[in-house]
């Protein structure tokens, strides 16, 4: 296929996930397959949430952290850190390395970004800790579970920058976003330019139990900060932009030549089922924009950021995946490619 398209990462669990995680494993990544998905992903199925994976069960957290609200009014809430050193007690590298023994296909890997895991520090700090030593302490463990992903053979590795429409509207001035791009980029420059090649960026304005959490957010706020992110490739949701043209310009607009763009074609949080040639449409449209060279399509987000999210069934999940697929590949043969 010569417009490449991945799925962004998250997979509705099947009921036996939480028993069986391997199997739920096995299970989405032969469906992915099947979908005709060149590029495959663990469909999460072993991780808690999308966030909090690296520290589920470390001492040192309490459950009374930073709030997410939703604009259909549920929130979720992110632990606390109370004491430090700060460690990851789970790395990305073990879920690629189980995804990768049922495939010969590329799998890419989702991590969570730092800029996210920032928010565990609490605002009145930690005695004997500062955020200075924190955010250190941070870089180091984002940057060595990144570099276990490529080391052990990730097609590509995508940091989850979910937050940073929704620190846009916690922050109008955009100074938490842009302690956001610092943090993120304070890893990624750790990284050789091949390196980074190989390791892109997801944004969303959220995506959980059919809402979000900053659809409200002008779209043309966010990317000229996000384009700064030292990143060979982005995954911008549009399916779901009120005003998709206008952010495709943005997009255009603000990132380089050297940055790939992959647009969201389908919408998890649409029960409908896109059509290929709806998908083709949309592929057409965002090639109008885009170089044909520098675009690629994905879904506009995970279909299951919380492991406890039925919002969307596995069926219609892996329809919309195979759509995607079949979409991109009309449109790709309507160009001429």
């Amino acid at each position: 296929m010569s417009i490449p398209t991945e799925p962004i990462g998250s997979i509705p669990r099947p009921p036996h996930a939480h028993e069986a995680p391997q199997r739920a494993v096995q299970e989405t990544i032969r469906r992915l397959e099947e979908t005709g998905s060149p590029v495959l992903v663990d469909g999460e199925q072993a991780k808690p949430d999308s966030f909090t994976y690296p520290v589920g069960g470390l001492p040192g957290l309490a459950p009374d952290g930073v709030v997410i609200p939703f604009a259909d009014g549920h929130t979720r809430q992110l632990p606390r850190l109370t004491s430090g050193p700060f460690r990851y007690k789970v790395r990305a590298e073990s879920y690629l390395r189980e995804a990768k023994q049922h495939t010969s296909r590329p799998v890419k890997q989702t991590v969570v970004a730092p800029s996210a895991l920032s928010l565990l520090y609490p605002s009145d700090g930690i005695s004997g800790y500062s955020r200075e030593t924190f955010l250190s302490d941070l870089a180091d463990e984002a940057e060595a579970e990144i570099r276990g992903c490529l080391e052990a053979g990730a097609a590509g590795v995508q940091l989850d920058c979910s937050l940073m429409r929704l620190a846009l509207k916690l922050d109008p001035s955009k100074s938490v976003l842009r302690d956001f791009v610092a943090i993120d980029n304070e890893v990624l420059g750790r990284f050789s330019a091949s390196d980074r090649s190989r390791i892109g960026v997801h944004t969303c304005p959220g995506a959980d139990q059919g809402s979000t959490h900053s659809l409200d957010v002008d779209y043309t706020e966010l990317l000229p900060d996000l384009f700064k992110l030292k990143a060979g490739t982005f995954y911008l949701q549009m399916a779901s932009e009120p005003d998709r043209e206008r952010a495709l310009s943005a997009a255009r607009d603000h990132s380089t030549h050297d940055q790939r763009i992959f647009v969201g074609v389908t919408d998890p949080l649409d029960p409908r089922i896109e059509s290929a040639e709806e998908v083709r449409d949309r592929v057409l449209t965002a090639a109008r924009y885009i170089p044909v060279e520098r675009l690629g399509t994905c879904d506009d987000a995970g279909f299951a950021t919380w492991a406890d999210d039925t919002s969307t069934s596995r069926d219609v999940a892996f329809a919309k995946i195979e759509a995607r697929v079949l979409g991109t590949r009309m449109a790709a043969d309507e160009l001429g490619l």
